[in-house]
């Protein structure tokens, strides 16, 4: 096997560009009047940003420890060739859609991907929005398959930074809709912004890193319409800026309704099925909302 050199972190390399753009992008909201800046916001994105960055920090050598017991196992070996580099990042990106799909489809993994979502802004400050417990709820468990198929954890660990540093760039307002065949095949800031609406027909959309194509595919793509603007933000909004909060909201709210429980079916749906179930009448999910949403426009 060719020995790596060592691989640096594509996104400390980016810190200076996101600081650039993220005054560009204040720059042209003013100059453009499209988008907007609500300082107290950022700040709170900043923050969490901040926290998430010492929070992976703590948790980096536990979680190498279990990408170097599966690595382990590996079918293959797999060189750190240019080759093995591409399939590695298509390979994550694929990963990083079924976490992500999964991260609003089950309530455990919502808790901490929530936090992400929390801000009713869309600005390249909500990218730095990241959650601070990730290691909870055991999201790293998704890029297992590629150290078990032999990508070596370094590989994953470099093109899975390359993967973040991209989605900095399409949280933004300031770009419409770019070609077809982009379009077509990435993820831009036009399909992010469905995924990050909580308009009716945009819930639960769009959830691909850098390919779109994987939500074309698995059924989970929608198109943004110029009749339909994206609202910003979670079905019920925080009603504070603090960062501490939003980091640890719905952990909260999900140990006060395990704690509420009645029967082990009910606390097994409150914390694995969707994000706004709940064991009776009350159920508020994004599969609810889009159904009432289709019926209205049935009738309408």
């Amino acid at each position: 096997m060719t020995l790596s050199p060592p691989l640096p972190d594509p996104v400390q390399l980016a810190i200076p560009l996101f600081v650039a753009l993220v005054l560009l992008e204040m720059v042209a909201v003013r100059l453009r009047g499209v988008g907007a800046y609500e300082w107290r916001d950022a700040g709170a994105s900043l923050a969490l940003g901040l926290g998430s960055t010492v929070a992976g920090a703590l948790v980096a050598a536990p979680v190498a420890g279990v990408a170097a017991f599966a690595y382990q196992f590996r079918l293959f070996d797999i060189p750190f060739a240019w080759w093995a580099f591409l399939l590695a990042f298509v390979a994550d990106d694929l990963a990083y859609y079924w976490f992500h799909r999964t991260a609003h489809r089950v309530r455990w993994f919502w808790a901490s991907h929530v936090v992400h979502h929390s801000s009713q802004h869309y600005n390249l400050t909500t990218a730095l929005r990241q959650t601070w417990t990730g290691f909870v709820s055991l999201s790293f468990l998704f890029r297992l398959p590629l150290f078990l198929l032999g990508f070596p954890p370094e590989m994953v660990v470099f093109v899975a930074g390359l993967n973040l540093v991209y989605q900095f760039f399409i949280h933004t307002e300031q770009v419409g809709r770019l070609p077809r065949l982009v379009e077509a095949v990435l993820n831009t800031p036009s399909h992010h912004r469905v995924h990050h609406a909580t308009n009716p027909r945009y819930l639960d959309r769009n959830f691909g890193g850098v390919f779109i194509v994987w939500d074309r595919l698995f059924g989970t793509f929608e198109p943004e319409r110029a009749d339909d603007r994206p609202r910003y933000g979670i079905i019920r909004n925080l009603p504070t800026l603090n960062p501490l909060w939003a980091a640890v909201h719905e952990w909260v709210a999900l140990v006060r309704d395990l704690a509420r429980a009645r029967t082990p079916g009910a606390a097994l749906g409150l914390a694995f099925g969707p994000p706004g179930w709940k064991p009776d009448d009350r159920s508020l999910t994004a599969d609810a909302i889009r159904a009432a949403f289709v019926r209205e426009q049935a009738q309408a």
